[in-house]
Formats: C-alpha cells, sequence, structure tokens
C-alpha cells in the first residue's frame, strides 16, 4: 500500500513537472507531441495519441501519437458515430477498456493505418471553457489494467493540456491577426486614396479610368491576402487534415504544367517536366501538394525572363521522393533567403516586377511539413532559382505501384 502511495505521490510530481513544461511552448506540433509522450509515461501505456475536433465542420481527426511517424499523423478521419474517440467527444466522459476489439463503438479502420494493434485502452475528453478541443488517448497497458489512479492523472494531464491547446491557437491566431491588420494598411490606405481623387472634379476620364484600374488591382490583391490569410491561419493551428491517397506524381506534374501552359506562353518561357520511369506512387494529400506545386510554378514564371526557362522534374531517392521546380530568373539576394519562408516576407529588389500577397512560401512550408517532408531553396543572382520539396515515399505507396503494374 505505502508502494503505491508513493508511486502516485511521484507521478503528480512528475503531473507538475510536466505542466511547466507544456507552458514553455506555443508550437502546436511541439506541443502536442510532448502531451501525447508524457501520457504513455504517466499511464504506463505502449502509445498514446491526440485527436483534435473541429466543432465548426464536426470532424474527429488524429493529429499526433507517439507510433506514426510524422508522414502519417495528420488526416486520419474518425468517425464521431461508431468509434471510441466519437463516444468521448460526444458524452464528454472518459473511458476505460481491457479488450477494444471486443467493444462495439472500435473503430479499426485506424489500426491499418498506424501499424499498431490496439488491446486496452484509456481515453479522456479534452476540455476547456466547457469546449471539447479533442481526445487523449493510452493505448496497450505495459502491465495488467488501466486503473482508476492512471485514469485519475490522465484526467489531470488532459485539463492542463487542453488549456495549453487552446492557448497555442489563441497565440497564434493573434499573432498572424496582427501581422495580417498591418498588411492591410497600405492597400486599404490606397484605396481610401484613390477614391478621394475619384470625387476630385479636376481628374481627367483617362486618369479617372487609371485610378478604377489601380482599384480594381488592389481589390484584387486584397481578395487574394485574406483568402491566403484563413489557409494559412487553419494550417497553423492545426484544423487542416490532409486527406491522404496514394497518387502518380508523374500525373500531377503535367496537370499542374497544363494549368500554367497559358501563363508561360503569354510571358515567352518554356516549362517542361522530366517524370523518370518507375517513379513510386506518392502517398499525400493530392490537393495540397498540388496547390504547392502550382505556387511553386508560378513564382518560377512570375519572376522569371523572357525566353527563360522553368523546369519541374523529380527523381526518387532512398524513403524520399524530391520534386525540383528550377528557373532561369533573375535570382534571389542571399541575405534574403533566410528570411523566404516568413509570413508575408517579399524580396526587397522583387516587388517592382510582380505583386503578391507574401503568404504563398509560409503556406507551401506549412503544406509540405504536415506531410513529414522539408522544403530547400538555392538561388543565384542573374541565374536562376531552385526550390527542392522532399516528401517521404513510403513503403506501402511502393507495394501498391507494383500490385498495380
Amino acid at each position: 500500500m505505502a508502494e503505491i502511495k508513493t508511486e502516485r505521490l511521484d507521478g503528480y510530481r512528475r503531473l507538475i513537472d510536466i505542466a511547466r513544461d507544456l507552458a514553455s511552448t506555443l508550437d502546436l506540433d511541439i506541443l502536442l507531441s510532448r502531451i501525447v509522450h508524457a501520457a504513455a509515461e504517466i499511464s504506463g501505456a505502449e502509445a498514446a495519441s491526440i485527436l483534435l475536433y473541429d466543432d465548426a465542420s464536426r470532424q474527429l481527426y488524429f493529429q499526433v501519437s507517439t507510433n506514426m511517424d510524422e508522414s502519417t499523423r495528420r488526416g486520419i478521419i474518425v468517425p464521431l458515430d461508431g468509434s471510441i474517440a466519437g463516444w468521448i467527444v460526444n458524452n464528454r466522459k472518459p473511458v476505460r477498456i481491457t479488450n477494444a476489439h471486443e467493444d462495439p463503438r472500435f473503430y479499426s479502420n485506424v489500426e491499418a493505418v498506424t501499424g499498431l494493434t490496439t488491446q486496452s485502452l484509456l481515453g479522456i475528453p479534452l476540455i476547456t471553457k466547457n469546449k471539447v478541443v479533442g481526445v487523449l488517448e493510452a493505448l496497450n497497458k505495459h502491465r495488467g489494467k488501466f486503473t482508476d489512479a492512471d485514469e485519475s492523472m490522465l484526467l489531470v494531464l488532459g485539463a492542463q493540456a487542453a488549456v495549453a491547446i487552446e492557448n497555442t491557437r489563441l497565440f497564434q491566431q493573434s499573432d498572424l491577426i496582427s501581422e495580417f491588420v498591418h498588411e492591410l494598411r497600405t492597400p486599404l490606405s490606397s484605396l481610401s486614396t484613390a477614391t478621394y481623387l475619384l470625387l476630385r472634379p479636376e481628374m481627367s476620364q483617362e486618369q479617372r479610368e487609371q485610378i478604377i484600374n489601380n482599384i480594381h488591382n488592389e481589390t484584387m490583391r486584397l481578395n487574394a491576402l485574406a483568402s491566403s490569410f484563413l489557409d494559412l491561419a487553419r494550417l497553423e493551428s492545426g484544423r487542416v487534415q490532409f486527406r491522404k491517397t496514394a497518387f502518380s506524381l508523374a500525373d500531377l506534374m503535367y496537370e499542374c504544367k497544363d494549368i500554367m501552359a497559358s501563363k508561360a506562353i503569354e510571358d515567352n518561357i518554356q516549362l517542361r517536366v522530366e517524370s523518370p520511369e518507375g517513379l513510386p506512387l506518392l502517398e499525400g494529400d493530392r490537393d495540397k501538394i498540388k496547390q504547392v506545386l502550382l505556387n511553386l510554378l508560378s513564382n518560377a514564371l512570375k519572376y522569371n525572363r523572357p525566353n527563360g526557362t522553368v523546369m519541374l522534374r523529380a527523381e526518387a531517392k532512398e524513403n524520399e521522393i524530391c520534386i525540383h521546380v528550377q528557373d532561369t530568373g533573375v535570382g534571389i539576394p542571399d541575405e534574403a533567403l533566410p528570411h523566404l519562408f516568413q509570413k508575408f516576407y517579399r524580396v526587397r529588389e522583387h516587388e517592382s516586377r510582380a505583386s503578391g500577397t507574401g503568404l504563398g512560401l509560409s503556406i507551401c512550408k506549412q503544406i509540405v511539413h504536415g506531410h513529414g517532408g522539408r522544403i530547400e531553396i538555392k538561388s543565384k543572382i542573374g541565374v536562376g532559382t531552385v526550390f527542392m520539396v522532399y516528401l517521404p515515399c513510403s513503403s506501402k505507396a511502393s507495394q501498391r505501384k507494383a500490385e498495380t503494374a
């Protein structure tokens, strides 16, 4: 009995340490990773996971797990009806199960993706300010069954975790909103000046038409800025779920080329695609990867030179696929390279060449990182720029391709 009390006391001391740890970061991915590892530790479980709940869309989806790699952690939708996690969200109560496969609420599809067979399970709702933000689950107790003490400890951790998750989201949103409002000032000031000038009786018809054209351009830029801002806000808050399938990257590359073909012809730029034979299928959200490629191709065309070239090519490495978007454009100064993926950043030397929101590359980075990949850049003034997108190539994707060959 004394040994159990000592263990419980040590557990609560560990919770105090964990609480300090959770309060020390405002990066959502780092925070969630710390929570699941702490949950597995204090409950003596083989693994732990967090499913986040989006109240607006009423969707529950995996976000992070101790036994899932970076490339598969997001995008697994779990039904609210027909799953243990869904039951926890709907009822706002913890669940403790000795044999998950005997429970009619068990959603077995997740096992096929995670590769972990669920035996015992302890799940608790993550609630803050009477709002469910997700579910924290501990899977497969190492010794014996999950106990009342385990549930009590996980509930304390869950309460801390829910507050930390919501605070991190609010901080990210407020930080992003302040930057967004700052970016709005310039176009709004331009629109205010333009409308004032239109009211002046001495303005000629030609001047009025020019001002109206400027108003149209600024309005279009504001619309693009708002759309990009919302896209980035959802990505940064973890509310975007990547809907992953195995698809042909080569087909997607040629599809993107077709979309950008008219722009390339208009700018007198040659747009080429190179895809090697036997390129493995890519496991990811096709629409989001398409968004990345189109953004990079658009930039490559926008900042190129007449009679220039843009090359889109891919190559398979040992455990990843590398996609290159290379141009023969003006290049990017060395001092600008470290800042390219920052929100609203625009290269000063390029601002007069083309308009933009300064959010496209930030969005690309979020999407690529959400797939467990990375994005790199090399550039030389007067020679051109190449963006390299590295995405993990799952063995399952390679196997599917072999089976369909």
